[in-house]
């Protein structure tokens, strides 16, 4: 029996606001007081939303973002009771080897939700508000005005939740090295970043809108099947570009079969707006996905 939709209205989150119009999922981060920055409440309630809209076949899009009138986007991890205070003490005593990054993780429940996710940056962003809250995403808007900073290696730590893997994939290897080994406030309109952005708007107000106006668009013209197999070629195209040469000569042929494939063409035909119906639910291969997943639980046993 299938699980029924969620309400996101009755999850008890508390540090971010959750609304589902029509297709596109919009997560508001509501902690303005403090200048939103990453608690545990709202890592878990982020880390929980992602996974479940990852399931529901009604959303076909997610959008991030916080109210223009905060402080920040996101102004970085809260470590006001210092940096132990970032994981957990039964984990610590099983040595540095247990510790698992809440960016880390939330970044990858962003990277692994197969719909498309897109970033709206409509304040300042600093440490993980640049990290797990915009390098996953499929797409960021960003406001020309917002202060950026990877300020990791002058607070004596190093980049996290998964940012020395995702940055040098979307900017380049130099760009990132700039922007990380400097730790230097940019605005989005450096050359260090801009590339990093869809668009790039002239006020704050202006970019969630923008935002959505997109959303609406994907939402009623892309296939939900599409979206999950074209992230994964991207996201996982193999070690050579022959074996990429395999997975998307399979996926073409698995997707032109598909109830979505077959409405493109006849769209195409008959020069009018497709309208897909299939879901991940019930038209996913089993060979998706195709790419060996690394379980990174804690485990109690030495590494």
């Amino acid at each position: 029996m299938a699980s029924p939709d969620p309400d996101y209205s009755t999850q008890g989150y508390s540090d971010i606001i959750v609304t589902l119009e029509g297709s596109i999922l919009t997560i508001l981060i509501n902690n303005a007081k403090k200048r939103n920055t990453l608690t545990k409440t709202l890592w878990t309630d982020l880390v929980r939303v992602f996974e479940l809209s990852d399931k529901d076949d009604r959303v076909r899009v997610v959008i991030l973002t916080a109210e223009p009138t905060a402080p920040a986007y996101c102004s970085g991890v809260d470590i006001s009771g210092g940096w132990g205070s970032l994981w957990k003490a039964e984990e610590e005593k099983e040595g540095e080897h247990a510790h698992r990054d809440m960016g880390g993780q939330l970044s990858m429940a962003v990277y692994n939700n197969r719909k498309v996710t897109i970033a709206a940056v409509n304040g300042h962003a600093v440490g993980v508000g640049m990290t797990a809250m915009q390098l996953p995403f499929d797409i960021r808007f960003a406001w020309e005005g917002a202060k950026l900073a990877f300020p990791f290696v002058r607070r004596g730590i190093v980049p996290e939740a998964t940012s020395s893997y995702l940055l040098p994939r979307l900017l380049g290897t130099s760009r990132a090295n700039a922007l990380i080994l400097t730790g230097a406030t940019v605005s989005p309109t450096s050359p260090l970043i801009r590339d990093l952005y869809y668009e790039i708007l002239p006020s704050r107000e202006a970019v969630y809108p923008a935002a959505k106006a997109l959303a609406q668009d994907l939402a009623a013209n892309t296939s939900q099947l599409a979206i999950a197999y074209a992230k994964g070629l991207v996201q996982h195209s193999g070690d050579s570009i022959e074996e990429n040469h395999l997975h998307d000569s399979r996926a073409m042929r698995l997707l032109a079969g598909s109830p979505d494939g077959a409405e493109g063409a006849l769209a195409f035909r008959e020069r009018r707006l497709p309208k897909f119906s299939a879901t991940l639910t019930k038209d996913v291969s089993p060979w998706f996905p195709w790419w060996r997943r690394v379980d990174v639980r804690f485990r109690e046993s030495k590494l």
